[in-house]
């Protein structure tokens, strides 16, 4: 599923392709993508118009048009991503709305299992507000995260992927998070100290721009990470342990049993 880091990219990508030209087009292929918004109003508001600029919260990214004319806002549940093409031709399968510029060129949001949300705000902090979506987990300074944190009769895991509490990981930067503190995803956060705690928000913080750098690509990111060996058959790239696969709040967490010990 998209993260943090993967809307980051697609937030780029949007960046060096399809900024300050013209839509000419909108075409809705799967309108249960939608969210709070019909195809034709969602036409009336983007036609005539460019995408501006845009900024990401969490796993949400604002496509902003021009002179404070709202934004189209993507969320890319577990399969979406973005594709600029050329030509109406080479839009990749599972299409689910289409804007088309008058330069003849076209951007696509896909999305094959249909998860992702296609939306439109007037007033994107308004709109992030009456979603209840924390801060952006990149955005936020230690002290908060720690008010935020502390205390929380939850698991660390559970509580990292609570999207009402920070925004933006999710199940994979979660396990990678705590392998690296070597903290076992089922520890109740209550009972981590202030100590471990920081050492999580400052390595947290640096896995997320390391994994933008490495553009979400585990075959570029360290062999020492969890990431690249995150696999039923994986092996712990630390201790050579299999990894163990686990379930947090009816997710899959994959840890090092021997690395991450749940009473340590």
């Amino acid at each position: 599923m998209p993260e943090l880091p993967d809307v980051e990219i697609f937030k780029r990508y949007v960046d060096a392709t399809a900024l300050h030209q013209t839509i000419k087009e909108v075409s809705v292929k799967s309108r249960q993508i939608l969210r709070g918004v019909s195809p034709q109003t969602l036409a009336q508001k983007l036609q005539g118009h460019q995408l501006a600029s845009t900024w990401r919260h969490g796993k949400c990214l604002f496509l902003q048009l021009e002179e404070h004319g709202g934004s189209l806002v993507l969320h890319f549940g577990m399969t979406g991503f973005l594709k600029y093409c050329k030509d109406g031709k080479a839009m990749p399968p599972y299409t689910r709305l289409l804007l088309g510029f008058s330069n003849g060129a076209y951007l696509a949001f896909a999305c094959q299992r249909m998860l992702g949300k296609v939306a439109f705000a007037d007033d994107d902090q308004a709109y992030i507000e009456e979603r209840g979506l924390g801060p952006d987990a990149l955005a936020l300074e230690w002290e908060p995260f720690k008010e935020r944190l502390a205390a929380k009769r939850r698991s660390i895991k559970a509580a990292l992927m609570d999207q009402g509490l920070l925004a933006g990981i999710g199940n994979i930067y979660s396990d990678e998070i705590l392998f690296q503190v070597r903290v076992h995803p089922h520890t109740e956060v209550s009972k981590l100290s202030e100590a471990v705690l920081h050492q999580i928000y400052k390595t947290m913080r640096a896995v997320l721009e390391q994994a933008i750098q490495c553009q979400v690509d585990p075959t570029r990111m360290p062999q020492s990470w969890l990431l690249p060996h995150r696999d039923p058959k994986g092996q712990c790239p630390s201790c050579g342990e299999a990894l163990l696969r686990d379930k947090v709040n009816q997710r899959s967490a994959y840890l090092c049993p021997n690395c991450q010990k749940k009473n340590a």
